[in-house]
């Protein structure tokens, strides 16, 4: 069960990457995220 969770978190954190990945660097600025911050805030979205 344990390895079905992290599973499941760790699409949920690619998931999250690549979409914010996609943004542009002013859309990111709007959400006060700067490009290389979107690892952590992926991380912190789980």
């Amino acid at each position: 069960m344990n390895i079905v969770r992290n599973y499941r978190n760790w699409r949920r954190y690619r998931q999250t990457v690549s979409e914010l990945s996609r943004l542009s660097n002013r859309e990111l600025n709007d959400l006060g995220i700067n490009r290389g911050d979107i690892p952590f805030v992926a991380r912190k979205s789980l």
